[in-house]
């Protein structure tokens, strides 16, 4: 991300600025920026400060987006997930990860959380380290790596387990080598860690039904798993679809659940008391069983159903779009915003999801996510007010990163420069 010139200060003024902490407007309708930071929210700019004048809109903290795919551009089946591992160029799919990046600040996300790279191994470190350095355009990131998976869990389909091709995930097989296994993604420079505890499931049965199936792993490997990523900083995402794999990743201390299909309101109501938080990406299960050949609609009403539950024993709820098994290039990200309100979400909390408490997960409280004193100065506007019709959201006039504008409402404002 390029850096501020020392000495730049500036004003952004809209009809309002949103508190994400108390999960309303400020008082004030003016942003403060200075040598790339927020300075303060002022009722008006002080004398000789430019000002940056957007009528008719919406201040927001930079979006983020706490589940996402860059190295993916979609995955509606197996068979279209094996291509883009097996067939694709690995710098082919870089470059469509920098459009993938770069689309998300347009979306006016400026922090994403990539939650694994399907087949391209750590790419996704370097990806995240040129667009800290400003080499290429792109969000803050937070990546995990190649996502870990039992052992003998993610065939090609139609092929021979022995057979020998580009896996999409690392794996590992009893305690102590999932204990090396986190140990060595850590070497390689991954922020987060993302195990799946949970494979294909069945059909809900029963009015009350959620999806369920065998587990993947023994308690004993779960539990290593997250120790060891803890006892080195390192945070826990569980990829979740049967309710016994959600029961297993809880007990053993993840700190979200991601995807969620299968959470009973005992479940949720132990998450709560826990603080594992639900990253729901009610987004691409939309997409899935709308154009995709394996999500039902009792998987889908599932699915929502435990949102639900989620939301009334007060589990704190994180966006993620999963975006990346769903086009970059067709969906907006803010679509996300629409469904969880949808579901009974109000519209303020949901920006906080999208905003401090998806920051919050990600071990970045204070310095993404807010329009505060001293926090980094990402700023999105958005035409209208989305506390009164949430989807504005998908009407992104201006995007500041770091005090720099990064989209203009029709162009991506990026030189190349790394000053």
């Amino acid at each position: 991300m390029r850096a501020s010139p020392p000495g730049s200060r500036f004003a952004v003024a809209g009809d309002r600025v949103f508190d994400a902490r108390a999960g309303a407007w400020a008082d004030g309708t003016v942003v403060l920026v200075e040598d790339g930071v927020i300075a303060g929210i002022a009722r008006a700019a002080p004398d000789g400060w430019p000002v940056r004048e957007m009528p008719g809109t919406s201040l927001l903290p930079g979006l983020i987006d706490a589940h996402t795919h860059v190295l993916l551009r979609s995955s509606w089946n197996e068979l279209d997930l094996a291509r883009q591992m097996v067939e694709e160029n690995l710098g082919h799919r870089a470059a469509s990860a920098v459009q993938a990046m770069s689309i998300s600040l347009r979306h006016g996300f400026t922090t994403i959380r990539d939650l694994g790279t399907e087949g391209a191994g750590y790419f996704d470190v370097g990806l995240r380290d040129a667009a800290r350095e400003g080499m290429v355009p792109g969000p803050r990131m937070l990546v995990a790596g190649p996502a870990i998976r039992s052992t003998g869990r993610y065939p090609l389909p139609g092929q021979q387990h022995s057979m020998t091709f580009p896996v999409g995930i690392d794996s590992c097989t009893g305690a102590a080598a999932c204990r090396e296994t986190v140990r060595t993604q850590i070497a390689y420079g991954i922020d987060c860690l993302k195990i799946y505890v949970s494979e294909r499931f069945d059909e809900p049965s029963g009015e009350a039904g959620y999806p369920d199936g065998p587990l993947v792993w023994t308690e004993e490997e779960v539990l290593a798993l997250v120790d060891e990523a803890h006892r080195q900083g390192i945070r826990v995402a569980a990829h979740s679809l049967t309710l016994s794999g959600a029961k297993l990743a809880v007990a053993a201390g993840v700190d979200s659940i991601e995807h969620g299909f299968a959470i009973s309101p005992e479940l949720a109501a132990d998450m709560a008391a826990r603080g594992t938080a639900l990253v729901p990406t009610l987004l691409v299960t939309r997409e899935h069983a709308a154009h995709g050949s394996h999500m039902s609609e009792p998987v889908r009403a599932a699915h929502d159903r435990s949102f639900v539950n989620c939301l009334e024993a007060g589990v704190r709820i994180v966006l993620g779009t999963d975006v990346g098994g769903f086009e970059w290039t067709r969906v907006p990200q803010a679509e996300e915003f629409t469904l969880m309100t949808a579901l009974g979400m109000s519209a303020a909390d949901a920006l906080r999801a999208g905003t401090v408490w998806a920051a919050e997960l990600l071990g970045l409280a204070g310095t993404a996510g807010v329009i505060e004193p001293g926090a980094p100065a990402d700023i999105v506007a958005v035409a209208g007010d989305p506390l009164r019709d949430i989807e504005c959201l998908q009407q992104v006039e201006l995007v500041i990163q770091g005090g720099l504008t990064a989209w203009d409402g029709q162009h991506l404002a990026w030189d190349g420069s790394t000053a």
